[in-house]
């Protein structure tokens, strides 16, 4: 599932933003980064990544995310020290497979 979160990440950081991010691809990436997502109320959801924390609005009618939202994630993603090139360096998102 790296490679998906690597394209995922890329699509987040892409100008212009993708209106066709779907939360629940979020909700995994987010935790597959280590952060820690807490209900706050309503639908808002509070974020804790790297120290950084921030609040995400889950999607009410629909299961993607806005082009506001985006920017919101992609801000949060980067002070938390997740960016493509970051995420690639540290190997995660590449495309190698262990032999065995």
């Amino acid at each position: 599932m790296s490679r998906h979160h690597a394209q995922l990440i890329r699509t987040i950081f892409h100008d212009p933003p993708s209106g066709n991010v779907h939360w629940r691809e979020i909700e995994s990436l987010l935790r597959h980064v280590g952060a820690t997502l807490e209900p706050i109320s309503g639908a808002r959801i509070r974020i804790t990544l790297n120290r950084m924390e921030g609040v995400l609005h889950r999607p009410h009618h629909s299961n993607t995310l806005d082009a506001k939202s985006i920017l919101h994630l992609r801000g949060l993603l980067a002070r938390g020290g997740v960016t493509p090139s970051a995420y690639e360096s540290s190997g995660e998102g590449s495309n190698q497979r262990p032999r065995g």
